[in-house]
């Protein structure tokens, strides 16, 4: 699903319409059309100008673990509506609606499998899911999988596609920042490998908390990596922001991530690190 900024510069969903224009996507940089069936040939990159669309996080997974190797830990929980939120729809009504569009209980899939025969836990992240955003059952499992990591002596790889905190759930939103970092630095204890891998968004509470503190983060080529949006920080700030701020080029040239790579790429990287963080060889 497209995402845009609203007028206070934060990231926000674009529901498409439910017409037959569904199974064209525009290109959100070069405006091409784009077949969405012809994309899943293409791994969702623009063949005209090279850029990136959303991967769902089922396709996520397929893309880095061997084939038929997942298998999801089943640590599904139930997201709270403390606030009982509304806008303008009931925040229960938004997230029936976002499972019914994604197949996910949360905005989150973890699972165990195999990378180039290595067990490894991934826990990837869906942005169709009300923007990615990390409220109760999401900081659930991402503390779960770290949890289970460092009792299994698993290696664990986290894909971010977040726009931030849950706003519906308030502070509880909140708490997952301190609950997850918590059960990473038990990982750490534990000397369990821990990579993130950065993608198109990587903000708010998610980028401030967990997504910072992998042994070793990836950016994916094209990953939005901040943690507000540019007109909210120039606002707050009174300065202008530099050009390519907030790019995977940019983070990289400031020590924010370990390596910017394509998606082709991606799971050769991952697999490389793995067998370098756990002592191995890897062509």
């Amino acid at each position: 699903m497209p995402i845009r900024r609203d007028d206070r510069g934060r990231y926000v969903e674009v529901e498409p319409r439910r017409t037959e224009e569904t199974a064209w996507l525009r290109c959100r940089e070069c405006g091409e059309l784009v077949f969405r069936r012809k994309l899943k040939e293409t791994n969702h990159i623009c063949q005209r100008c090279g850029a990136y669309f959303f991967l769902t996080a089922h396709e996520r997974v397929a893309s880095l673990v061997d084939a038929d190797s997942f298998e999801p830990l089943g640590l599904e929980s139930t997201s709270p509506d403390p606030l009982q939120f509304v806008d303008i729809r009931p925040y229960q009504e938004r997230l029936e609606e976002a499972q019914s569009i994604t197949g996910l209980n949360d905005a989150i899939l973890v699972g165990r499998g195999t990378l180039d025969g290595r067990p490894l836990v991934v826990a990837v992240m869906d942005f169709r899911f009300i923007g990615g955003s990390m409220g109760q059952v999401v900081g659930d499992e991402i503390a779960a999988a770290l949890e289970y990591c460092s009792q299994e002596g698993v290696p664990i790889v986290l894909v971010v596609a977040s726009g931030g905190a849950r706003v519906q759930e308030g502070l509880v939103s909140l708490l997952q920042m301190a609950k997850t970092v918590a059960a990473r630095n038990v990982l750490a204890e534990a000397a369990v490998p821990f990579i993130a891998v950065l993608t198109y968004p990587s903000s708010g509470g998610m980028l401030a908390s967990v997504g910072s503190l992998a042994d070793v983060t990836i950016a994916e080529q094209g990953a939005m990596i901040g943690f507000a949006g540019p007109r909210v920080i120039e606002q707050t700030t009174g300065e202008r922001l530099p050009a390519g701020f907030q790019t995977a080029g940019f983070a990289l040239e400031h020590g924010m991530v370990d390596q910017v790579v394509t998606r082709e790429s991606l799971r050769a990287e991952l697999a490389r690190a793995l067998s370098v963080l756990q002592g191995g060889t890897h062509g």
